[in-house]
């Protein structure tokens, strides 16, 4: 008798009139709860069942009003979505709660996991649903001030839907005490038994972070007693933009969600299309997509590397590892025609074939940056005053770093080998040779050493790109890829007609859900695009590593010193952009 898989037992336990199946075209087991067992389903999971689901990966929302859905489908106003990961089955769990305007609301799992706290803010901030229970619901991303729920489908999409913009005088002093931090609100005493608590407000601007970032501490002298993240200030709509975005003109904007990370964020983006569309890339297009995204993994990496000793005293590296970017910046800038921002890949592939010579200016790279990290790893991590200032500094274990959804080098620091790209392959990785370093402590050093080795890894996969790159194509012969090349749309109609359609309008994407997900710079990235057979997405969600990150800030930080913050924000390698989208 074959075993049963997660939604099989979930009917057994609950009835199947609690549960019922859906098939989607990513594969992953996808099932439809009752908003009342929704609590008792997440215990079950998370803790009865063998092989459990320890990682709540994400939350998010679906406004479903005006949707063409298949005769059948549970929800026809407002759907909850929760994505769950088992290490032990190496397999996600897709749970969908039906809402409806007239009971707004459902249980909160923030009990359950610690990371629920943020997603179920957000989607609160983002859709009006409630989540009863939660310890402290409010408004995370938009101001507090924010009128509406912008990712609800009436909420305008332009600033050109709405009038001109008018502060009024009795409108600044709202927006001005709405910006005022007060303690009781957030559950945090001004005092204790034996002394006064100082509130230190770090930000919104400040040197020591890596974009726009507020954060209130809670003082007891020296000493943290907690900390409460600020975040929303980079907000710019991404989910929203893709709404009003032809499928192929939004690769632009997921250049700009971790802007460090370049064409990892296409990448990301482009499986889920792909896989919604039903294209095969060819193996040339593949290996040149992974040997861009380990040049920009190098490259974001280095930014991290350089900034994070400037946050612990140490002026110098930041120039030498800036310098070596920009060597990198060199050879993407030889391939794609740009450099941070390249918007080089396309669906189905990539825009252009390699251009001659490209192999001489790898090759350059892959000989020259080895002595380099040697240099730096005199020049830093063997450096005594930085090797005070991050070990034993922001530690937490295996355990914590699941409970709170880390990800990337921050959960590998903890000892746990997780790496998207060796536990579900996507862009041919499997055929790669590397290894997945880990720490053992868990700490800001931990997560420095494990950052370093992975450049090295990455130059490991580069050169292997660089030594058995494939023939062949660079795009998929595809309908809904990349349009045809420009001089065959002057042989035939259909081609002009393919190519017209495909500028103009963009693909027709096939209905359905899927969710990709890679191993991006900072951890794991993920697009869950929704399509309902239109030119645009319906809906499409972000999951970005940062986000699940900043989140854990004001529990590590707790009895360390305000000197020790800095360490800690820098070890966590997080951009805002990628943390607000």
């Amino acid at each position: 008798m074959k075993d049963l898989d997660p939604p099989e037992l979930l009917q057994v336990k609950f009835g199947e009139d609690a549960i019922a199946r859906q098939t989607t075209p990513d594969g992953i087991a996808t099932v439809w709860v009752r908003a009342a067992k929704i609590k008792e389903v997440f215990q079950y999971l998370k803790s009865e069942i063998a092989k459990p689901f320890l990682f709540l990966y994400d939350i998010t929302a679906i406004d479903e009003r005006p949707r063409k859905r298949e005769n059948g489908y549970p929800s026809d106003q407002f759907t909850v979505v929760y994505h769950l990961y088992s290490f032990g089955r190496n397999n996600f769990l897709r749970i969908k709660v039906a809402l409806k305007e007239d009971n707004f609301s459902v249980a909160s799992i923030s009990n359950l996991w610690m990371n629920a706290n943020w997603y179920e803010r957000e989607v609160f901030d983002m859709f009006g649903i409630r989540f009863e229970g939660h310890p402290n619901l409010r408004r995370i991303l938009m101001p507090m001030t924010w009128q509406g729920h912008p990712l609800r489908k009436e909420h305008p999409a332009r600033a050109t839907e709405l009038g001109p913009f008018r502060l009024y005088e009795e409108m600044e002093d709202t927006e001005q005490s709405a910006l005022q931090f007060k303690p009781e609100e957030w559950g945090l005493q001004t005092q204790s038994e034996d002394s006064d608590f100082m509130f230190l407000n770090i930000g919104p601007q400040h040197p020591g972070t890596h974009g726009v970032l507020r954060i209130i501490l809670q003082l007891d002298g020296e000493d943290i007693v907690d900390a409460v993240p600020d975040i929303g200030f980079h907000h710019r709509g991404a989910e929203k933009m893709a709404e009003r975005q032809s499928w192929h003109t939004y690769i632009p904007y997921t250049d700009r969600v971790d802007y460090l990370g370049g064409v990892n964020n296409n990448l990301a983006y482009l499986l889920a299309v792909e896989k919604l569309a039903g294209i095969q890339v060819p193996p040339r297009a593949q290996v040149i997509r992974v040997m861009l995204c380990e040049f920009f993994r190098i490259a974001s990496h280095l930014v991290w590397y350089g900034t994070f000793a400037q946050d612990v005293g140490q002026l110098s590296p930041v120039f030498y590892m800036f310098t070596d970017r920009e060597k990198i910046f060199d050879v993407v800038e030889a391939i794609c025609g740009g450099r941070m921002h390249p918007n080089w890949f396309r669906i189905g592939g990539v825009a252009q074939d390699l251009p001659n010579g490209w192999e001489n200016l790898v090759k350059y790279f892959i000989d020259y940056f080895p002595s380099k990290l040697r240099e730096y790893d005199k020049m830093v991590m063997q450096n005594a005053i930085f090797k005070a200032r991050t070990k034993g500094i922001g530690i937490f274990t295996q355990q914590e770093a699941i409970e709170w959804g880390a990800t990337g080098a921050n959960l590998r620091a903890t000892g746990l080998a997780w790496d998207v790209r060796k536990q579900m392959p996507y862009s041919g990785y499997d055929n790669f040779h590397f290894e997945v370093p880990i720490g053992h402590h868990g700490d800001c050093f931990d997560r420095a050493a494990v950052r370093v080795e992975e450049m090295r890894q990455s130059l490991h996969i580069i050169e292997q790109c660089f030594r058995n790159m494939p023939a062949g194509p660079y795009k998929a012969d595809h309908p809904q890829a990349t349009p045809p090349v420009k001089k065959h749309t002057m042989k035939d109609i259909e081609t002009l007609i393919t190519h017209f359609l495909n500028v103009s309008w963009g693909p027709v994407i096939s209905p359905g859900e899927v969710m990709s997900i890679t191993e991006a710079t900072k951890g794991a990235n993920s697009y869950y695009a929704i399509s309902d057979g239109n030119t645009s997405p319906y809906r499409m969600r972000i999951r970005t590593p940062s986000f699940a990150h900043m989140q854990m800030i004001s529990y590590i930080s707790r009895g360390y010193t305000v000197a020790d913050l800095l360490s800690i924000l820098g070890a966590m390698d997080y951009v805002l952009a990628d943390i607000d989208r």
